[in-house]
């Protein structure tokens, strides 16, 4: 549907019957009403609060937001923090009405993310590296997904709407956090207290697809609703829930109900239903913490078939066009428990034990377009994860005035069968459960060598029941120069284990020969990263800045790859074959002037690939440039601010083997285009905060996709001349309302 004044007209006016119907349609029918009427008794009975208390709830969270946990032996301080990090708080995730975490990550430096239309889920790479290389977090603890726990995680998957802050640490945190954290870790850090007795917070977001948009049936719909209590001045309970409805991106597709067989049935972009609850339970007293979260995430996938069998009965000279389709199902389950608090008059413990599960289900049947019918229904579960975790550190062991020690523990049971690659129900004949465990032990120490200059060595030994022990080791240090200047580096190893799939995966028919391998040797990664930091002032303390530099080594050796291992009959199989190394210098800075705030980053990274050891294929460095910037204007008499996001990410380069004219394999340079993505942003606060509405524009540059010649053909398949970013200018809408009790 295309947008005209009166479609503008429909979605700006009908968002308030959306927030309505909200509470009426939201998540289980038995809590329907009671969501709907607490939400109008709170509202009808809310009387204008003291501005005293929201001030202090604005100054509570912006306090918090300078205090970082990452690899921290105690929650600290940025600048106390050995480590560099980077901090996005609430206030930019609200101003941004990010969703989820795709949508917030994709104008941060050197992360690079690229959704995927035929599956919906999203790719992202941070260094040129992708994600089976760095570790999401929540709370210090990895997440589940279909492929391991913590790594190669689908952004579009993690909700934000009780997030505090999100910590990204650059560089290797292996002795930290495990395998897999080669190029860095991100943390999420959720919401565990609150200054006031209730909080309610609820919102709708509506949005458009490109320039789709009809109420209910396209674009996108957001509502959630979350109430947070304190019971005593010791007890917190917050419960949230979130429907996010993606109608898909019909571009020139008909969808499900049309049945000619002309290739345009179904959608350019699946359709999909998320539903999210959290729970969390928080116990305070004195000098002992417990809490514990659960999560679960429900989300189907529509996948409309773009072949119709028009059964033509000749008899009756009639159709009944048929269609084969199918709908996925994701459900993940999260459960964490945590106690930190002190053992002793110094030693301070955090003990956290999650147990995690993801299942994907498939149901496949004929679809009866004309009849609206479903036949030869089909339902099973194709992939499933199941993973106890435990993470635990024991801080100040040895403290003294420049010596402190900590000691820590992991241990992950991971459990799983099926794979994405190969899609079949199961049954007792086809499936085959495999076990990956890890048991790790770690610890480290901080040195005050003087007031300026500490360091911190540590080491971490991983035991595991498939590989030998691996054996990982980093040294930080921090060091501020007279004039304010602070510089860290962060030297270290980082092992990344095969994942499930490239261990397991068995996909063997008539048309393909895709296997794991057991034998698979873990990958070894090290990293070296220098930050050079300087906070000033300029134009007579009227202009606060803050400027940092940075350079970036990484190199990962015996690479995994998916290789041909026979050409006839053709068959694929992951071995150790690769090396990676990069080399990067960026740049991040951040002026501020009264209530304008503007910040400007550049990057340079050169990736070299030897795609296969064995043959010593091309290992030159290529290039690429991403620059960043963002502006944001409050204006605090209309309580209103103004916020425009840019990034610009230059010409990707990689080699690619192909069939030269001679006929001979070679690589050839490919090169993906160039391209330049802005967001725009108004956020206006009313009622004293109670009532806030943000209104944006997402991809104001209508970038749709970008031309590539870096990849080579499948099995059965061309290479892509376009990698698909998006689906043009969408707008959005949000209707947010607080209150505090």
């Amino acid at each position: 549907m295309i947008l005209n004044k009166n479609y503008y007209y429909f979605f700006f006016t009908h968002i308030l019957k959306n927030s309505i119907n909200f509470f009426a349609r939201l998540i289980f029918d038995k809590k329907k009403i009671i969501c709907g009427f607490y939400f109008l008794l709170f509202f009808t009975n809310s009387h204008s609060q003291e501005i005293k208390v929201v001030k202090q709830d604005t100054t509570y969270i912006e306090k918090l937001d300078e205090i970082v946990v990452t690899g921290q032996y105690n929650p600290q301080s940025i600048k106390k923090s050995i480590f560099e990090v980077k901090v996005i708080n609430r206030k930019d995730i609200e101003q941004r009405a990010a969703n989820n975490l795709a949508d917030l990550l994709n104008q941060v430096l050197n992360i690079n993310i690229t959704p995927n239309t035929s599956t919906g889920k999203s790719g992202v790479s941070l260094f040129g590296l992708d994600a089976q290389y760095f570790k999401i977090l929540i709370d210090n603890v990895p997440v589940i997904n279909e492929e391991g726990i913590g790594n190669n995680v689908d952004l579009t998957l993690i909700n934000l709407d009780d997030i505090q802050q999100i910590e990204i640490v650059e560089g290797s945190m292996g002795v930290q956090y495990g395998a897999n954290a080669v190029s860095g870790v991100i943390n999420i850090i959720t919401k565990k207290s609150s200054s006031q007795t209730t909080q309610i917070n609820a919102y709708v977001q509506e949005e458009t697809v490109g320039n789709e948009y009809e109420l209910f049936q396209r674009g996108r719909h957001i509502q959630s609703l979350k109430i947070g209590h304190n019971f005593t001045n010791n007890i917190f309970t917050n419960i949230t829930v979130t429907k996010n409805y993606f109608a898909g991106f019909w571009d020139n597709k008909q969808g499900e109900i049309y049945d000619e067989n002309d290739g345009l049935r179904g959608h350019a972009w699946l359709p999909k239903n998320q539903y999210n609850t959290k729970f969390l339970f928080n116990f305070k007293k004195e000098r002992f913490n417990l809490f514990y979260k659960f999560d679960y995430f429900n989300e189907q996938i529509d996948k409309y078939n773009n072949i119709v069998d028009v059964n033509e009965n000749s008899a009756t000279a009639t159709i009944d066009p048929l269609a084969l389709d199918e709908i996925y199902t994701n459900n993940r389950y999260i459960h964490h428990l945590n106690s930190n608090g002190f053992l002793s008059e110094n030693i301070n413990y955090n003990i956290s034990v999650s147990y995690q599960q993801q299942t994907k289900d498939l149901e496949t049947y004929t679809f009866r377009i004309r009849k609206d019918e479903k036949l030869n229904i089909q339902k099973g579960e194709y992939l499933s994860r199941a993973a106890l975790f435990s993470r635990g550190t024991f801080s100040n062991l040895i403290q003294t005035d420049n010596f402190n020690f900590q000691a820590g523990y992991e241990l992950t049971n991971e459990r799983g069968a099926g794979s994405p690659l190969a899609i079949t129900i199961a049954t007792d004949e086809n499936i085959t459960k495999q076990r990956l465990d890890n048991y790790d032990l770690f610890a480290s120490s901080e040195i005050n060598i003087s007031n300026r200059f500490s360091l911190r060595p540590g080491a971490r030994i991983s035991f595991t029941n498939l590989f030998e022990n691996q054996y990982v080791f980093s040294l930080s240090s921090k060091y501020f120069f007279k004039n304010d200047v602070e510089l860290r580096t962060v030297i270290g190893s980082a092992n990344r284990t095969p994942n499930y799939d490239e261990l397991y995966t068995y996909f063997v028919d008539v048309n393909h020969n895709v296997q794991g391998n057991p034998t698979l040797n873990p990958e070894q990664g090290m990293s070296a990263f220098v930050h050079l930091k300087k906070e000033y002032e300029l134009a007579k303390k009227r202009i606060y800045a803050k400027s940092k530099i940075s350079a970036s080594y990484i190199n990962v050796n015996d690479r995994i790859e998916l290789i041909v291992v026979e050409q006839s009959p053709l068959a694929f199989q992951y071995n150790n074959i690769d090396i990676y190394k990069s080399f990067g210098v960026f740049s991040e800075n951040t002026f501020q002037y009264h209530n304008l705030k503007i910040q400007l980053g550049a990057s340079l990274l050169g990736i070299s690939k030897i795609l296969d050891s064995s043959i010593s294929s091309k290992d030159d460095f290529l290039y690429n440039i991403q620059l960043n910037s963002s502006l944001n204007y409050s204006i605090p008499r209309s309580k209103t601010s103004i916020s425009l996001y840019f990034k610009h990410t230059g010409k990707q380069h990689q080699f690619v083997e192909r069939t030269n004219a001679a006929g001979n394999q070679e690589y050839q340079k490919g090169t993906t285009e160039s391209f330049n993505w802005l967001d725009a942003t108004v956020k206006k606060s009313f009622l004293e905060r109670k009532i806030e509405t943000t209104l944006g524009v997402r991809n104001l540059l209508n970038i749709s996709s970008v031309g590539t010649t870096a990849f080579s053909g499948g099995a059965h398949t061309a290479a892509p001349q376009n990698i698909q970013l998006a689906y043009g200018r969408s707008y959005f809408l949000k209707l947010a309302y607080n209150l505090n009790l």
